[in-house]
């Protein structure tokens, strides 16, 4: 009996927060959907309702939020569903999808077209992470080496700072994706079960939400009912469509953890190993090389950007060299002070 008291607070808790992303959507499209969205929760509430008091139960008092309900009305109010959609879709609220898009996407036209929208999503998520991920070894380790060739001439303790910082680097980085990456999939794998047991227990209200999130992107409203029906015969793939369509959940953009770390760990550690080789190697003018190589990753990586940002990759790489060459030359002539004046 706890488990429906649960539901039935849920799903009031639902209804609730649709009617404020409704407020906020007032006088467009969306508006109607999520006022349609908070009637459909307040049918699964009073089915709740009823296997209570049938059960014989006690019926629960009058719906109250909490105060963590309240917390994320007011932040929507205050910053609109598009920033809070991650949190409102946590606290079960659907239709998020509608926040993630740009533009409306195409309906699938058969079961087989759905999902292959995004069968490259992880593909590309990988890369841009990658990108960023020797960016970040890459300045920042540059910046520490040239910080300390600045305030000392000594090699040994350059190389020592160079490796400590890659190392440090790499190391923050891998732990604190892994930490993200996995409590990512923590919250995507509860969603995704609670979604599983509405499917089970009420398919046709489920095809109802869904049908109505697809008339709000455009479709006939005859036609996305018909399409949502289609789905509800294949479980599996409906189950994925209401993960992506009603939650905003993209199962493709879910790594695991653990490449997720090691492919930040690599990333960084190629970048901030870069500026380190020369002094490495004990070249005589390992600085001069070390600023070579430095500015010629920095261009690379900029340009790289291009290929995610839509810019001039010529630009993009000379805009990056110059960020990456301020941030350099600062921490060179702030390390040739301190050594001045501690030395």
């Amino acid at each position: 009996m706890s488990s429906a008291y649960e539901s039935w607070q849920e799903e009031k808790q639902s209804a609730w927060l649709y009617r404020v992303v409704a407020e906020c959507e007032r006088g467009t499209p969306r508006e109607a959907l999520f006022r349609e969205l908070a009637q459909a929760a307040e049918e699964q509430a009073a089915i709740w309702l009823q296997t209570i008091t049938q059960g014989g139960g006690e019926a629960p008092a009058p719906f109250r939020p909490d105060l963590r309900t309240r917390v994320v009305a007011r932040l929507t109010r205050s910053f609109k569903p598009r920033v809070m959609r991650g949190v409102l879709a946590a606290m079960k609220v659907r239709g998020m999808v509608l926040y993630t898009q740009a533009t409306p996407h195409g309906m699938p036209l058969k079961r087989d077209d759905i999902g292959k929208r995004h069968q490259n999503g992880a593909a590309g998520n990988a890369l841009r992470a990658g990108v960023f991920g020797v960016n970040d070894g890459l300045v920042s380790n540059a910046a520490l080496i040239y910080g300390v060739a600045g305030a000392s001439a000594e090699p040994s303790v350059i190389v020592l700072t160079g490796v400590a910082g890659l190392l440090a680097g790499a190391f923050s980085m891998a732990a604190g994706e892994y930490v993200s990456v996995r409590a990512q999939r923590e919250m995507f794998e509860y969603q995704i079960g609670l979604e599983r047991d509405e499917l089970d227990k009420y398919p046709d209200e489920e095809a109802a939400e869904l049908a109505l999130i697809y008339a709000a992107k455009g479709m006939d409203p005859a036609e996305a009912r018909r399409l949502a029906d289609t789905l509800m015969q294949d479980p599996e793939r409906a189950l994925d469509t209401l993960a992506r369509e009603e939650l905003g959940l993209n199962p493709d953009e879910l790594g695991s953890p653990w490449v997720a770390a090691i492919s930040s760990f690599a990333a960084f550690t190629a970048g901030a190993a870069l500026p380190l080789l020369p002094f490495l190697f004990g070249h005589g003018e390992a600085l001069t090389i070390s600023i070579a190589l430095t500015a010629l990753g920095l261009f690379a990586v900029g340009a790289s950007m291009s290929l995610f940002t839509g810019r001039h990759a010529v630009l993009s790489g000379l805009r990056m060299l110059g960020i990456g060459g301020a941030a350099g030359l600062a921490t060179y002539f702030i390390g040739a002070w301190l050594g001045v004046t501690l030395g």
